[in-house]
C-alpha cells in the first residue's frame, strides 16, 4: 500500500506536463524582441540606398562628361538671348563660361549669344509692332527687368511663350524673369538649350556675377 501511494497517475502527470508547456509558451510569446536585429536591418537598408544614390549621381556625371566629350554629333546650334541692359553683364559672363565649356545639349554644341535691348523695344518687336531685325532677329529667350513685360507679351502674343518664366535675380523693383520663347526660327534644340542656360544662370557661380552688379541672387 505504501509503494502504491507513491506512484502518480499517468493522466495527472500528462496534465501537469501539458500545463507547464503552455505556461512556457505563454512566457515566450510575451518576451520582447531584441532591438539589435531591427537596427541591423535598417542600417543595411540605408547602406543600400546610399550605394544606389551614389551610383545614380556618378552615372549622371559620367553621362554629362560623355556628352561633353562626344563633340557635336548633331552639329552646332546658336541660342540668341536678349536681356535688359541692367542684367546684361552677368548674363554675358554666364554665356562666356557656357561657351568656353563647349556645352552640349541634345548632341549639339550650343553657342549662346547675348544681346542687350530695352524691354520696350523687345516687346514691340516680338508683338509685331516693329521689325524683329531691330533686336537681332527672333530670340530663343528674353530676360526683361520685370514680369510686367512678360504679361504684356502673353496678352498680345501668347503663342510665343515656350516655357513659364522663372526669376534669375532680384532688385528693389525688378525680378528679372527668364522667358523661353517660341517662333518660326526657334527649333526644339534651341528651346531645350534655352532652358538649360536658364538653369546654368541659377548656379552659384553665375549667381555671384549678379551680386557683383548689385542685384540680389535667387
Amino acid at each position: 500500500m505504501g509503494r502504491h501511494s507513491r506512484v502518480e497517475h499517468p493522466r495527472r502527470l500528462d496534465e501537469r506536463t501539458t500545463t507547464g508547456s503552455h505556461r512556457a509558451v505563454g512566457r515566450k510569446a510575451r518576451r520582447r524582441v531584441a532591438p539589435w536585429p531591427i537596427a541591423c536591418v535598417a542600417l543595411v537598408a540605408l547602406l543600400v540606398l546610399g550605394w544606389m544614390g551614389w551610383n545614380w549621381a556618378d552615372g549622371l556625371l559620367n553621362s554629362r562628361a560623355q556628352a561633353q566629350g562626344s563633340g557635336c554629333a548633331e552639329g552646332e546650334a546658336t541660342v540668341n538671348v536678349v536681356v535688359t541692359p541692367t542684367a546684361h553683364q552677368p548674363v554675358r559672363t554666364g554665356a562666356a563660361r557656357w561657351n568656353e565649356a563647349d556645352t552640349v545639349v541634345r548632341a549639339h554644341c550650343v553657342h549662346v549669344v547675348v544681346r542687350a535691348e530695352s524691354s520696350e523695344r523687345v516687346l514691340d518687336a516680338l508683338a509685331g509692332r516693329s521689325d524683329l531685325a531691330a533686336i537681332g532677329g527672333q530670340p530663343a529667350a528674353w530676360i526683361p527687368e520685370s514680369s510686367w513685360w512678360v504679361t504684356e507679351l502673353t496678352t498680345s502674343k501668347p503663342e510665343l511663350i515656350a516655357a513659364a518664366p522663372e526669376s534669375i535675380a532680384h532688385a528693389r523693383s525688378a525680378d528679372y524673369p527668364f522667358l523661353g520663347l517660341s517662333g518660326e526660327n526657334v527649333d526644339t534644340v534651341q528651346k531645350h538649350a534655352a532652358q538649360s542656360f536658364r538653369a546654368f544662370l541659377l548656379e552659384p557661380a553665375q549667381q555671384a556675377a549678379f551680386e557683383q552688379v548689385g542685384l540680389t541672387a535667387n
